[in-house]
């Protein structure tokens, strides 16, 4: 089913709205979970639908996240697509690597624009559009399966969520026969409650006619701000499917512990079997209700705890110190919380700062 599908991976985020967990590192590779990082939810997503390669498409410290992805994502029947490095990479990590030139990227269409030989191959019908910052496990073989019995130019995903929250997102309305009649992005004024899960299928030829069309002209490079809006303005047939379960765009560090909050939530948003384990993936981990010195939080196994674990994600080779207390907080890899620490509603940083989440921007599923 997924034969003739080309699966694209927008990863370009340079994690400036993270604070000090963003610097230093790249948006894509933060650590999420105890299990995993960000990239990783959409690449298993892809995996585990059947899909045999996903294209990169990153401009931001491209060599750091291509060595990344070669070492992680390069497995029997799966592998990640480095367009013109490919080659280089299948041969071994190139040694004479050469920055992308050009311009730089002004958008997500761009980034389209600018692999566009290797999205647009032949036997490419369809286009599935994927982010590197998004959390959610997803099948996306009945959403392609659906979007080729309608013959749909576009099919995009979207969620229910509280209308409160739309304004960050872009706002999708549908008729009766769930096609596509209203798209804003980010609107001040939000008229439905139903939000763009920014993961869609396009057909190849229709998705390479209009960035064709919009190339060159005043426009903002982006697909949701012009792609999307310009193919529904031509009356084109744009399809809603919506995503079951849990979807979270990480934009922000308030996002990303509201995310972390709801895996140790009463229920769990997600799994800890269900999630990516490419952070240290020998190591055991589970959620743990309640143990000694730990309740509803997510550890590894063999941590050392000499302290107190509330409704906190601790990934491997963490430390807890003696008397210390960890509440509703994240603890990165090889952290070390000292002793008598009290830490609540925090990231504690590999080298041990304390990045402290002064608001939370709530929206649950969003």
């Amino acid at each position: 089913m997924t034969t003739g599908v080309r699966a694209v991976l927008l990863a370009g985020g340079e994690g400036r709205r993270m604070g000090p967990l963003g610097t230093g590192r790249l948006k894509p590779l933060v650590p999420f979970g105890g299990t995993c990082r960000l990239i990783d939810f959409s690449l298993a997503n892809a995996r585990d639908s059947g899909l045999g390669q996903v294209l990169l498409l990153s401009q931001h410290q491209e060599r750091q996240l291509m060595d990344d992805l070669r070492r992680t994502w390069w497995q029997p029947g799966f592998r990640v697509h480095f367009g013109p490095y490919d080659r280089s990479y299948a041969d071994g990590v190139p040694e004479g690597y050469e920055p992308p030139s050009g311009p730089p990227e002004r958008g997500t269409a761009d980034a389209l624009i600018r692999k566009a030989r290797y999205l647009f191959e032949p036997g490419v019908t369809e286009v599935l559009v994927q982010h590197a910052d998004h959390v959610y496990r997803f099948d996306y073989g009945p959403m392609i399966a659906e979007h080729r019995a309608t013959g749909a130019a576009l099919t995009v995903s979207y969620q229910r969520i509280d209308r409160r929250y739309v304004h960050l997102f872009g706002m999708v309305e549908f008729d009766g026969r769930d096609r596509l009649t209203s798209f804003v992005e980010k609107p001040a004024d939000p008229s439905s409650d139903l939000v763009f899960a920014a993961f869609c299928v396009f057909d190849a030829a229709v998705l390479h006619r209009y960035l064709e069309l919009l190339d060159g002209t005043a426009w903002q490079h982006d697909i949701s701000r012009d792609v999307i809006p310009a193919m529904l303005a031509a009356g084109e047939h744009i399809r809603g499917y919506e995503v079951p379960g849990y979807w979270a765009d990480i934009g922000t560090v308030d996002r990303y512990h509201e995310a972390h909050l709801a895996l140790v939530g009463t229920p769990p948003s997600l799994t800890v079997a269900a999630m990516p384990w490419t952070v240290a993936p020998r190591t055991p981990r589970a959620f743990v209700a309640a143990a000694h010195g730990i309740r509803r939080s997510v550890v590894p196994a063999g941590l050392v705890n000499e302290g107190e674990i509330v409704r906190s994600v601790v990934f491997p080779a963490a430390r807890v110190g003696p008397g210390a207390t960890v509440t509703d907080s994240v603890v990165l890899p090889g952290a070390v919380v000292p002793a008598g620490a009290r830490i609540d509603g925090a990231v504690v940083l590999e080298d041990g700062t304390v990045q402290q989440i002064t608001e939370t921007c709530a929206g649950g599923r969003a």
